[in-house]
């Protein structure tokens, strides 16, 4: 409609007299933004959007128009692509730490009074596992019985860790016995941080763009994550690693958008995937650079020294072209532009869509910038962010259920899997094994198809854990009680592995999913809030060792049937395979539900008949019983009238 009026209008124009030609041309340039005002800017209510607003423009059409002409995945991408994956390593590096700094170790109490020659060795408490260490206190030498009754009445300890460290932060303030419920607070501390940070700083990077946000993150890491290793209690650690954490957050987000919105839709997901491949290699890495380091403090240095590199970003890291086309920044996209066509050596002739010319006339619009809440108006987009973050939540909080199962429980014969490196390796091996076949599957089924199979694996994992294993051990043909708990232990193993490979595959794929359905503007809010919702299930994991894993079996029932609440919403989501990003939040809300399965190309129905061979039924009605009708009513109507 609005189309129709343009034209009309354009046409009435042509037709006018030189007058009115005049007073056009007279009319002030305020007139003239407020018409534009009202017809681009034009905000969606109640979930409607313009027609005119969602249409793209040759600006807007980022992945359509303006990088094909930059080069598409040119040289100056591939340097910028290459940027975002080195810090991945590093990243990992602090992300995994907890598993060292906070391991949890074998303790030996030992009294200032003289040992005499019969050294006896009492075990006065039972194997815990934690963190898959197998803690056990000792008494060393002559003790009462009233220190026998209550042995964490030791004063001073001997420490065995098993984690390549010669001390770490419990070994350090004697976080033991009564103080053990410090280590789980201090392990909170970085995923709290992060979850505010993931909240905070998207915000901040839809308003002040991306590369502000990662220098500043960048260089308040640096100082936090030194300053953990000056710690002098249990307190100022924790209260450092949440600002290490809230720093980390910021970098993560900004690089995870950047490398998002530099590729075409083709590259998007394998160049993140290559960048969680060099994170597992970080994982992988990191026992052996806890066993070069022996020392808490040299390990927390070595971590935090590489982010050093990340401030010469400042000079070579670029602001996205994507967002600053996105928010109207034109001056800036103007000189970035230029930037990529000298690197990438473009010539300026193949520009047939008009891309500078286009940039050149609005370079007066003042650039405009989106808050997240924005999605409150909206009918899709606030729904397809909130399925992902239930997803993403889901996948992060099960997986710690399953990793907890294959462990075993207290009281139980120790396995292999309750040797630290061990369980480390094996946990790593099997994110590797999941980001592995996130590949082929969604490529063959899409983000949405593949993201629906790995939570129905999870589902069916978690189901069959909680329900089949009891009829197993109910219903077995052997009498003996030692075979039923070995079968019961290797199916417990079994669908534990295969939860953990799928959990981790549905956590990851909604992070990935909600980077494409989000609109650039907005971009760094909507992933933030799935990055916090992830960080929310990975918290659970302390808080289940801060209760000594008391209400475990319910824990996992809750995320089994969140897992079979995320398979009915998934289907409500959109396809972004092979789509190009949406900028504003009037493309992200025409991303729509598409069928689940495409459509067979025999399954519509051609035409009964062609255009030469159709008939003219234009005498159809001439029949006599509608003649003599129309004769009734032609005398009637006469009899009336005279």
């Amino acid at each position: 409609r609005l189309r129709l009026r343009k034209n009309a209008w354009i046409a009435s124009e042509n037709t006018s007299t030189p007058n009115k030609d005049a007073e056009r041309a007279d009319s002030t340039p305020d007139t003239m933004a407020g018409n534009r005002l009202s017809t681009d800017d034009h905000h969606p209510e109640n979930g409607y959007v313009s027609s005119e607003a969602a249409s793209p423009a040759v600006l807007r059409d980022f992945d359509g128009s303006v990088l094909p002409f930059l080069g598409g995945l040119g040289k100056f991408q591939k340097q910028l692509i290459l940027l975002t994956w080195i810090p991945a390593l590093f990243i990992c590096f602090s992300q995994f730490s907890d598993n060292f700094l906070l391991a949890q170790p074998d303790y030996v109490c030992k009294y200032n009074t003289p040992i005499k020659n019969n050294v006896t060795e009492s075990a006065v408490s039972p194997p815990i596992a934690t963190d898959g260490v197998s803690t056990t206190l000792y008494f060393e030498g002559n003790q009462s019985e009233d220190e026998l009754n209550n042995p964490c009445s030791c004063t001073e300890w001997n420490y065995t860790l098993h984690t390549g460290l010669v001390q770490n932060v419990v070994t350090k303030f004697n976080l033991v016995c009564d103080s053990n419920w410090k280590v789980h607070i201090a392990k909170f501390s970085l995923l709290v941080g992060s979850i505010f940070g993931y909240l905070v700083m998207g915000v901040l990077a839809d308003w002040f763009g991306r590369q502000p946000i990662l220098i500043i993150s960048v260089i308040f890491i640096l100082v936090f994550g030194l300053t953990v290793g000056l710690s002098v209690d249990v307190t100022m650690f924790s209260t450092l690693r949440f600002f290490e954490g809230f720093c980390l957050a910021g970098v993560v987000l900004s690089l995870y958008i950047t490398r998002i919105e530099i590729c075409p839709p083709s590259n998007r997901f394998m160049v993140t995937m290559v960048a969680s491949f060099i994170s597992l290699g970080g994982q992988l890495l990191m026992p052996g650079l806890a066993a070069i380091c022996r020392d808490w403090q040299i390990l927390q240095a070595v971590i935090i020294c590489p982010f050093i590199l990340m401030i010469s970003f400042l000079c070579i890291f670029p602001e996205s072209l994507r967002w600053l086309l996105a928010t109207q920044d034109y001056e800036k996209a103007k000189s970035l532009v230029h930037r990529i066509i000298h690197s990438n050596r473009i010539d300026l002739e193949s520009d047939e869509k008009g891309v500078l010319s286009e940039l050149e006339k609005d370079l007066p619009k003042k650039p405009k910038k989106t808050c997240i809440a924005r999605v409150v108006g909206t009918r899709n987009l606030w729904k397809n962010i909130l399925v992902l973050c239930v997803n993403s939540l889901t996948g992060f909080g099960i997986h710690h259920c399953f990793a907890r199962s294959m462990m075993g429980h207290e009281g139980q014969t120790p396995t292999l899997f309750q040797n630290f490196y061990a369980f480390y390796y094996i946990t790593a091996g099997i994110a590797v094994a999941s980001c592995l076949a996130m590949c082929p599957a969604v490529g063959f089924l899409g983000r949405r198809g593949g993201l629906l199979m790995f939570t129905i694996l999870t589902a069916l994992a978690s189901l069959l854990q909680l329900g089949l294993l009891n009829l197993v051990g109910k219903y077995n043909l052997f009498q003996d009680t030692d075979v039923k708990e070995t079968m019961n232990k290797k199916f417990s193993i079994a669908f534990s592995i295969i939860g953990m490979f799928s959990s981790h595959a549905v956590g990851n794929l909604s992070i990935f999913f909600c980077a494409e359905i989000a609109p650039t503007v907005i971009r760094g809010g909507g992933l933030g809030l799935v990055l916090a919702s992830a960080g929310f299930g990975m918290i659970t994991a302390p808080i289940m060792d801060l209760h000594n894993q008391k209400g475990y079996f319910l824990h996992h029932v809750i995320f089994a049937c969140c897992t079979l609440i995320c398979i009915i919403c998934i289907l409500l989501l959109p396809e972004s395979r092979h789509q190009n990003l949406p900028e504003t939040i009037a493309d992200g809300e025409g991303y729509m539900r598409q069928p689940l399965l495409p459509p067979k190309k025999g399954g519509e129905q051609p035409l009964l008949l062609t255009n030469a061979e159709l008939k003219d039924y234009s005498g159809i009605h001439e029949t006599p019983v509608h003649q003599a009708a129309c004769l009734d009513n032609n005398t009637a109507n006469g009899v009336k009238s005279s």
